[in-house]
Formats: structure tokens, sequence, C-alpha cells
């Protein structure tokens, strides 16, 4: 059975836009994601609501140390060339997005992560949408397949 629907969807904690529209089972999603650079939320260290900075979480350099690498490296040495498989399959096309909160109280400086949902286009302190600026807008449509199911 295939469906024809356009819904929208407004996340007020993460700003996400999006756009649903369904159609032969499969649902595709237009989204981007401003997040303002500072946020109130609670501070567990504080006890209370704080202003926090914002940051997009990073991934650090990986340790030549740890166990794994080790022995792949080990492993790898000498004769014989490649000895284990190399990754080429692929599937997502978005990573999803860590918030680095830290906490602006100079005493307390405590950092927490919060994930939010996948999406193609992220921006942080981005300009905010106006509601007549038509003439100006520069909005960018990106298309995420949601989820694939059957009925």
């Amino acid at each position: 059975m295939a469906w024809a629907c356009w819904t929208w969807l407004v996340s007020p904690r993460c700003g996400i836009l999006c756009i649903l529209h369904v159609c032969s089972n499969v649902i595709l999603c237009v989204v981007q994601v401003n997040v303002p650079k500072t946020r109130r939320t609670f501070c567990k260290k504080c006890k209370k609501h704080q202003p926090h900075k914002v940051t997009q979480y990073k991934k650090g350099k990986d340790s030549l140390y740890v166990q794994g690498k080790r022995r792949y490296d080990r492993k790898q040495s000498g004769y014989g060339g490649q000895s284990k498989p190399i990754f080429r399959k692929k599937a997502k096309t978005t990573k999803k997005i860590v918030l680095r909160l830290e906490c602006v109280e100079p005493n307390c400086r405590s950092k927490r992560m919060l994930a939010i949902k996948r999406c193609k286009h992220f921006e942080l302190g981005g300009d905010k949408k106006r509601k007549n600026a038509n003439a100006r807008c520069s909005w960018i449509g990106y298309v995420i397949i949601l989820s694939l199911f059957t009925l």
C-alpha cells in the first residue's frame, strides 16, 4: 500500500525542522539543524540551571598503545601484505551529532555530552529564520531516508 502525504515536525529541544513525505513505504525527511551557541540547562555539579557553552564533540586521536592497535601493527609487520580485511561497505550517509555542554560558572566548568539525532546539515550558532525573509532565503533541503517499513 502506498501513501502520499506531507507532515511538518518541529522539535523545540533540538531545533529540528522536518518535512515528512510518506510514499511507497519510504519515509523521506528534509532536515537542517541550527543549534544556538549557549543553552540554559541543568548543571549536575552546581545543582541548578546555568548557561552552558555549546560546542560540537569531535573524536580524539587514536592511541598507538591500546591492545588492539599493538596487535594489529604486530600482525601487519613483515612479509605477507594486508592481514586484516579493510571495511569498504559503508552504509550510513550521516553521523549522529553530539553536543558538548560546558557550564560557564567559573568555579564549576563541568562538561557533559548530549546526543541529538542524525542530520546531513548541522550548524552551530547560525542566523535564525525570519518570518518574511522570502526574498533572501537561502534554505537548503537535504533528504534522509529515515526508515523502510512494510505494511
